[in-house]
């Protein structure tokens, strides 16, 4: 299994969230699943490749020239694609992984969550996405998610598809029993 990361360029203020990624990097070297990620060394991106690599995993990443060039790429990564903009970026982790999960991080984290989210609702794919939801990290966005569906603007298998997951078991027990909810437009 391939599991896209989402996470923070930068590690936060709590070192709560760099335990909690190596954590479950850790476990997932562990368990022999993969990581896609965006192919930083900085942040909690690095961390989490840093404790991959430590743990024996295998991780991918994809960056563009962009980043590249201004030496953000981890150096040490099992592989690493390097692409044109954003958008070939996104595109390629999607195809990579087999699901999706989003650790504390900042707007480009959300927007690539939901993109995946989005993707998931009209069909696209029928891949999991989840938060890993460290130190309650996402409990106000879960709110904002509850309160879209209470105004009638997300309908609740959209919500209820959802992972919300605090450990690594929890996640990894999420993916395996996921089973999509039918098409939006179907």
């Amino acid at each position: 299994m391939k599991v896209a990361i989402y996470c923070g360029s930068a590690k936060g203020n709590n070192p709560n969230f760099v335990a909690g990624v190596k954590a479950l990097a850790t476990y997932f070297a562990e368990k022999d699943i993969e990581v896609v990620y965006g192919g930083g060394k900085v942040g909690l991106m690095g961390e989490m490749a840093d404790a991959m690599i430590a743990a024996g995993g295998n991780v991918i990443g994809v960056i563009t020239k962009h980043l590249e060039d201004k030496e953000i790429a981890h150096p040490n990564l099992t592989d690493l694609y390097v692409v044109e903009d954003m958008h070939e970026r996104k595109a390629k982790m999607a195809e990579l992984a087999d699901a999706f999960v989003a650790l504390p991080g900042g707007i480009g984290t959300l927007e690539e969550i939901f993109e995946v989210w989005t993707w998931a609702q009209i069909g696209l794919h029928e891949k999991p996405c989840a938060f890993y939801n460290i130190e309650g990290f996402y409990d106000p966005l879960f709110t904002m998610v509850d309160r879209m569906f209470e105004a009638g603007f997300v309908k609740a298998p959209y919500v209820d598809m959802l992972i919300r997951a605090q450990t690594p078991e929890d996640l990894l027990a999420a993916f395996e029993t996921y089973q999509a909810p039918a098409q939006k437009w179907a």
